[in-house]
């Protein structure tokens, strides 16, 4: 069975840190561009960040650059989003995202809740 299972999720004081796991079963995290998405109540699902399948090279959105880092561990099969200095405004639901190199496949996980709040 194909699926995307994040975890890691949970409630951190503001400045603290989390780390996100992204991990794949029925397919190879290796042949795919995966990305972490969040989405906000009442907000757009929004791209956070995301890691390429061949060269490793990364692209982060503007408001979490220098705090949050994504890396793979392709025998591990999973991917990870480091949380550091987190923020209120970090608090989402976070998706990870499998898209293969091919473009014709695109699996979603169901998220992981992160509050963050005093």
């Amino acid at each position: 069975q194909v699926q995307l299972v994040e975890s890691g999720g949970g409630l951190v004081q503001p400045g603290g840190s989390l780390r996100l796991s992204c991990a794949a079963s029925g397919f190879t995290l290796d042949s795919h561009v995966i990305g972490w998405f969040r989405q906000a109540p009442g907000k757009e699902r929004e791209g956070v960040s995301c890691i390429s399948a061949n060269d490793g090279s990364t692209w982060y959105t503007d408001s979490v650059k220098g705090r949050f880092t994504i890396s793979r561990d392709n025998a591990k099969n999973t991917v990870y989003l480091q949380m550091n200095s987190l923020k209120p405004e970090d608090t989402a639901v976070y998706y990870c995202r499998a898209i293969s190199v091919l473009g014709d496949k695109d699996y979603w996980g169901k998220g992981t809740l992160v509050t963050v709040s005093s």
